[in-house]
């Protein structure tokens, strides 16, 4: 059981019969009354989004999810994408929508983990940063560094994110999984 003391982004809940993941919390102290709890969650299994307020202390379930570590293999139009389990070596196929907007962080052989609930394959637990390779960049303008400026720049797998003048083609970036945000270049 989790308490709202214990709530953090991320967190995976069960709040009616479903898991839900928390994407926002606010912990709120009124000048009048008890405290209490905003929060977004969002629907593992429909990907809708609730607000819903719990009272200071109440307490939810941990839903009864399996996790299990699997290795990104490759995307067949036929097959969609293909992943192997890392105890079984059994294959296992997801289709695009079920994996969404995250085919942007996947590389061949990562390994990650797919969370299932009631057997049915929901989510894709990926590392917080993964490295990805710029293969298309403007070069910088000389002059606009005045400001921080920021340009444009298509990664390997697809995703453009905005990122520092000096960040040319061939470099290899960290990427925030959860944001898509620019955060270094790779050492």
């Amino acid at each position: 059981m989790y308490s709202t003391s214990d709530f953090r982004r991320g967190l995976k809940v069960k709040f009616k019969d479903d898991p839900y993941v928390i994407i926002e919390f606010q912990h709120v102290k009124p000048g009048k009354g008890g405290a209490f709890v905003r929060t977004k969650l969002k629907n593992m299994v429909t990907g809708r989004v609730l607000e819903e307020t719990f009272r200071s202390g109440e307490k939810l379930e941990q839903p009864d999810l399996e996790e299990k570590g699997v290795q990104y293999l490759y995307f067949d139009n036929k097959d969609g994408y293909v992943f192997m389990d890392k105890t079984t070596y059994e294959q296992l196929h997801l289709s695009a929508d079920q994996v969404g907007d995250n085919k942007n962080y996947l590389l061949e052989n990562m390994d990650l983990f797919i969370s299932f609930f009631q057997g049915q394959p929901i989510s894709l637990d990926f590392p917080t940063t993964v490295n990805l390779e710029v293969v298309r960049s403007d070069p910088g303008i000389r002059g606009d560094t005045a400001t921080g400026a920021t340009k444009p720049a298509t990664l390997s797998t697809g995703l453009v994110v905005q990122v520092p003048l000096f960040i040319n083609e061939g470099d290899v970036l960290k990427i925030d999984t959860r944001t898509g945000d620019y955060i270094e270049r790779a050492k």
